[in-house]
């Protein structure tokens, strides 16, 4: 192979995307992939990683797609799957944090913590601190999948294990609001603190997408999760506007916003309570600091 073709070779950029065994983490995995990208699949169900990675592989004609096994509910797999990343590469020019989800009855993840904060944030924000030094590398673009239901999300950082008082029922919308809001504060906390490295971060709305999302929960969610039906888009829609942030020219001047449609959207008035984001930033470290002993 002489210099120029394999130069031709190399991928135009390398790419981590955790959820992307399914919905909007899986077109968007396949649409990366499709211009140039080497993507590598956090996954938790390897088998089904598998057979996605040789479906995208097949549809992309592009052999580097990558399945590691990764569950996001336990600290343990991702530090193992940041550890595998970083002895094999280089450089991450993209951190698709796309895996998340709406518990319909309170669960404890590996870890002992509420698992709509585990799922949503704590593993990605472990994943991200990880794989800093390649993402550093890579001056990397960080996009975390975030929601419109954050405006119905507080900081109850008295209440991150989602206690349940007696006589009360836990409260998935809730608990799913809290997550989709530290999201954004995740997004503005690395885009405030490495800027300096040449990384960039995003938080993303991608829609209400019709896929299996929400499809356990009952009562009030349930009836919410009906009658958005018919507003639903498709989820290669829903990855349009991660693949817009993996892939465009220039969006700097925009990092630590919060996109929607390809475009910077309003987030509600609490997304930009410094004093809650710094707190949430040193929980979260605190929560991963016997990972970085």
């Amino acid at each position: 192979m002489t210099k120029v073709e394999f130069l031709k070779a190399m991928p135009l950029k390398t790419t981590v995307i955790t959820g992307a065994t399914s919905g909007i983490g899986k077109e968007t995995a396949l649409a990366l992939a499709q211009k140039g990208h080497a993507v590598y699949m956090l996954v938790r169900d390897v088998v089904k990683g598998e057979q996605v990675r040789k479906a995208i592989i097949a549809e992309s004609r592009n052999e580097g797609v990558y399945v590691i096994y990764c569950d996001l509910a336990d600290l343990q797999t991702v530090s193992a799957a940041a550890e595998k990343l970083k002895g094999g590469l280089f450089a991450i020019n993209v951190l698709i944090n796309n895996a998340g989800g709406i518990i319909n009855e309170r669960e404890v993840s590996a870890d002992g913590y509420e698992m709509t904060f585990a799922l949503n944030h704590l593993g990605h924000f472990l994943l991200t601190q990880g794989l800093m030094p390649l993402l550093e590398r890579g001056q990397a673009r960080i996009i975390n999948l975030s929601s419109e239901a954050h405006k119905m999300g507080k900081p109850e950082f008295n209440d991150l294990y989602a206690e349940i008082p007696t006589g009360k029922k836990y409260d998935a919308i809730k608990a799913y609001g809290m997550a989709k809001l530290f999201n954004i504060y995740f997004t503005k906390s690395l885009a405030e603190k490495y800027k300096s490295k040449g990384i960039t971060a995003f938080a993303v709305h991608p829609g209400i997408v019709n896929t299996n999302f929400g499809s356990t929960l009952g009562g009030f969610g349930g009836l919410l999760m009906l009658l958005a039906k018919p507003f639903m888009v498709s989820a290669k829609q829903g990855a349009q506007t991660s693949v817009y942030l993996a892939t465009a020219a220039k969006p700097d001047a925009q990092s630590g916003q919060y996109f929607k449609k390809q475009r910077v959207a309003k987030a509600t008035k609490l997304a930009d309570n410094a004093d809650a984001r710094a707190r949430l930033w040193d929980i979260s470290k605190q929560m991963i600091a016997r990972f970085f002993k």
